[in-house]
């Protein structure tokens, strides 16, 4: 599970029915179908009016991703892969990597891997690679403009609630309770509105854009990994070159690991 998708959920759901209990409103006063009617079927119909059915069948996929950890590989890894691919290419050539493409799970890295295998030109190679990046960023704009789209939606569909439920309440103006009942609904419309708008469909937008950068930067990656290969750079050099993708404490990290290694293979190297 993504903790921070279900922890930023549960904090909005708690502000909100605290802040009701804390101001003496009713939680029952939330048990009003005509609001919800018109913010969630309301927002679907929008949702549906704005975007053709290819991509609202990847809802269901586009929220299992925000609420389930992503399985990306791990960026200091996929740079230890490189280094010791770079150094069996310079000690054997590409072919020799031809024992190793099967054992990469990755299927836009093992594409590449077989395109510098088959002895592809790099210029090929990376159009090929650059132009997969592009097609997979578009379609994660247009899964997260659906959610963003929602969001706008909604709390505009909040005030035609709060709109619905006001004449509701000017129908019923001699009756005091019948009146105060249909006013209170006409905001619950319209904090259903904002709520689902800006605690559930902006973030979420955001979310998955956030998400696809993270993948687009690794993808980008590989392909500088992969090209450096099939340019015989060395390992140090490829190190330095893919470590421009890591955070400043990943980095350091890494380096730290690198010395240990180090410093283990001379103590070994002496005790021989």
């Amino acid at each position: 599970m993504e903790k921070s998708s279900i922890i930023g959920l549960a904090l909005g759901v708690i502000a909100v029915l605290s802040s009701m209990v804390l101001k003496g409103a009713h939680l029952s006063y939330l048990n009003n179908p005509a609001a919800i009617l018109i913010i969630l079927v309301g927002t679907v119909a929008a949702v549906f009016m704005a975007f053709p059915m290819r991509d609202l069948k990847k809802v269901g996929k586009l929220l299992k991703i925000v609420f389930t950890k992503q399985k990306l590989i791990d960026r200091k890894e996929l740079i230890a892969m490189f280094m010791e691919w770079a150094m069996i290419t310079r000690r054997e050539g590409l072919l020799a990597l031809e024992n190793r493409v099967e054992e990469v799970k990755d299927p836009f890295l093992y594409e590449g891997m077989r395109m510098i295998i088959d002895g592809n030109d790099q210029e090929f190679v990376r159009d090929v690679l650059l132009e997969d990046i592009a097609a997979m960023e578009e379609r994660h704009k247009a899964g997260a403009q659906i959610f963003s789209q929602a969001g706008t939606y909604a709390p505009t569909l909040g005030v035609l609630g709060a709109v619905i439920g006001l004449i509701a309440a000017l129908a019923n103006l001699q009756e005091v309770d019948q009146l105060a009942h249909a006013v209170a609904a006409a905001f619950v419309a319209t904090m259903l509105g904002i709520f689902t708008g800006y605690v559930l469909w902006h973030p979420i937008a955001n979310k998955l854009k956030r998400l696809s950068k993270y993948e687009v930067e690794t993808k980008l990656m590989m392909v500088e990994g992969l090209l450096s290969i099939q340019s015989g750079i060395s390992t140090i050099a490829i190190q330095q070159k893919l470590s421009v993708f890591l955070t400043p404490e990943e980095r350091e990290e890494m380096n730290r690991r690198e010395a240990a290694r180090g410093e283990a293979e001379r103590a070994q190297i002496s005790e021989a």
